[in-house]
């Protein structure tokens, strides 16, 4: 198995001892993104909205990275500083994945690094030509 670590200036640096994801050909795992600008290293204004938003175009960044895409996503799990934001969220996450979406989890967790009002992490899996 290769096993490689994926790096982008258009995802926020890892805050911890973490990759922003890992290609295992064919396996893409993204770690969990929050609505951190890259630019800045701070949450995005906006609430919830915009903070979805930026977590799965940081998503988008680390899948772009490893030479895949949205549409390669098989599996993602959401978490929610407040369960009240479903519904706001599942607006944003449906502009991203309208067609044939991946299937999801969504958990209801106690806080989120940087005060954060919601974090998502992808599974992809790279198509053969």
């Amino acid at each position: 198995m290769t096993r490689r670590s994926l790096s982008t200036d258009a995802a926020p640096a890892a805050i911890g001892p973490y990759s922003q994801g890992i290609d295992a050909d064919p396996m893409i795992y993204t770690s969990g993104q929050l609505g951190i600008d890259p630019r800045t290293g701070e949450l995005v204004a906006g609430g919830i909205v915009e903070e979805a938003r930026r977590a799965l175009d940081n998503i988008g960044a680390v899948l772009d990275a490893a030479g895949v895409s949205y549409a390669d996503v098989v599996k993602t799990t959401v978490f929610l500083a407040d369960i009240a934001d479903f519904a706001a969220l599942n607006d944003v996450y449906g502009s991203y994945f309208s067609d044939s979406p991946p299937a999801r989890s969504t958990f209801a967790v106690a806080a989120l690094p940087k005060g954060g009002r919601v974090e998502i992490e992808a599974i992809a899996v790279r198509q053969r030509v």
